[in-house]
This record gives structure tokens, sequence and C-alpha cells, in this order.
């Protein structure tokens, strides 16, 4: 399991999703200039659920490490979800009201989505390889009846 690429990929994915889930992207500075609350959580529960269930699927993804071909499909749908949190991100900043922070863990699903691009790749990698031995395989068998 841990000598395969796309899981250190993933478990890098897994630890930045437990950060952002955890943590908050931005925060809401009160009026007397104290940070309050993380505003994300408490303004918009629906995005903690998003970064759970890309979370779920992630961890999924990590441990169906004998299933190459389930693996990459759940690390690019993973990585397409994290793009679009990164875009729903984007938009709040652009559209953010006075007073409103953004931390630097606001760009941790563009890395996820990265992370899973290159988990997939690796997956495909592997399944090419393993397809490419069998035929080999194969043609010995063949050869020798």
């Amino acid at each position: 399991m841990w000598q395969r690429i796309q899981t250190l990929y993933l478990a890098i994915s897994t630890v930045l999703i437990a950060v952002l889930l955890f943590g908050d992207a931005y925060t809401f500075n009160g009026p007397d200039g104290l940070e309050a609350l993380p505003y994300l959580k408490l303004q918009k529960p629906y995005f903690g659920i998003l970064l759970g269930i890309l979370a779920a699927m992630i961890v999924l993804a990590l441990l169906t490490f004998k299933v190459r071909i389930l693996q990459m499909r759940l690390s690019t749908l993973s990585a397409l979800v994290a793009l679009g949190v990164q875009g729903w991100l984007a938009y709040l900043y652009f559209t953010a009201p006075e007073g409103i922070v953004f931390r630097w863990t606001a760009i941790f699903p563009l890395v996820i989505c990265i992370c899973n691009i290159l988990a997939a790749r690796g997956c495909y990698q592997d399944q090419v390889m393993v397809e490419s031995a069998y035929r080999i395989r194969e043609s010995r068998k063949r050869k020798k009846k």
C-alpha cells in the first residue's frame, strides 16, 4: 500500500481536508477588531457537509488500494469536487462583505485537487503496468502449448 506514490498523494489530501474540515477558511472580524468564531461553519453549514463528503471520498480512495480502477475513479471524482469547493471559495472571496478575512487554508482545495489528479494518474500507470504484465504472461503460456 505505502510503496505506491498515489497512496502518498491521497494521504496528503486526507491531511489537508482534515485541516480544512476542522479549521476554517475565513473568519469574521468583530467590531472591536477581535476575531469572532469561524464565519464559514456558522453561516453555511452545508459547506461542512460538502467537506465531510469530500473527506469520505478521499479516505475511501485511500483504503481501496487493491481495486485500482475504483481508486482511480474516486480520486478523479474527489478532484472534481475539490475543484468545485475551490470555485465556491473563490466566489465567496470576491463577494465577501466587509470584515471577512480569508486564511491561507482557503487554497487547500486546489492543492487537494492537484494531489488527487496525480493520484489518479498513478493509479492509471499501475493499471497499465499490470495489464501489460498480464499480456506478457498470457503470451508465454500460449508459446509453451
